[in-house]
Parts: structure tokens; sequence; C-alpha cells
């Protein structure tokens, strides 16, 4: 093969796997509302650890790993907005003491968010560190709708 060719594969290698890690950098954190599907059914706290308690209006519920990097400011920023809103509750969950809760709520990936109303319905999803921007309105969507219900 000459030199020609081995450069132009090698470019085209370089640029596939650039254009699949701009792909994945752009889904990656992104609040991903969940319609009607098996998650959305309702969720209690004892699904997921007998101490869990959930929030009146909303629940951050954080699915991590003990070696997991991300999730560490994950677990900031959703304390942060926990503590700061009235009816929200933050609750992490190890996956590495309970994996069959990775299989039931498909977790592909640490941090998971799973974003909770105040029934316990799935109302958006986060794969990997969340968006604060994005995660803030989501909940200001569910502060005003049980707003209105109330």
């Amino acid at each position: 093969m000459n030199w020609l060719a081995s450069l132009a594969i090698v470019i085209g290698l370089v640029g596939i796997a650039a254009a699949l890690g701009l792909v994945w950098r752009a889904r990656t954190g992104r609040v991903r509302p969940v319609h009607a599907s098996a998650d959305a059914s309702g969720i209690r706290p004892a699904d997921v650890a007998s101490e869990a308690v959930f929030g009146q209006r909303a629940t951050l519920l954080q699915f991590s790993t003990e070696f997991c990097a991300p999730c560490r400011g994950t677990r900031a920023i959703l304390g942060e907005l926990a503590a700061h809103r009235d009816g929200v509750v933050h609750v992490d969950v190890d996956l590495t003491d309970r994996p069959d809760l990775a299989r039931r709520f498909n977790v592909m990936q640490t941090p998971t968010t799973l974003l909770l109303d105040g029934s316990g319905a799935v109302r958006a999803r986060i794969a990997g560190a969340p968006r604060r921007d994005e995660l803030i309105i989501r909940l200001d969507e569910i502060w005003s709708d049980h707003a209105r219900i109330a």
C-alpha cells in the first residue's frame, strides 16, 4: 500500500472518530422527556431503597457507581438543586449494590438520572452528567404542573 492510500485511511478514521465523538457529546447530559413506557408507571421509594424518601413535587433519582468520576459532579449539582427547591429531593442509588435496578431501568451508563414527579412517574431521563440549565427547565415544568393540580 502506498503512503497516500495509508494517509487517506488514517484521515478517514480520524474523521469518523471525531464525528462519533461529537454525536456522543451532543447527546450526553441531555434531559430527554419520557413518554408512556414501563419507566413512566410510577416508582415508589421502597423500589429503590428501604430508607429512600421521595419529594412531594419532584425527585432526582441518580444511579451511580462507586468509581464513577462524573457521578461526584452530578451528585453535587443534583444536591444543590434539591436543597434550593421546596419539595424536591435527591436520591443517589449505588448500582454496585443494586444491579437489579440497572436492568429494571435500563441504565447503560453512570451517572443516569431519572426525574420523577410527585407521584413517582418518570418525567425525564438524563444519561451522563446533567446539563444544569435543561434540568432547571424540566423542574420548573413539573413545579408548574404541581401548582395547577394543587
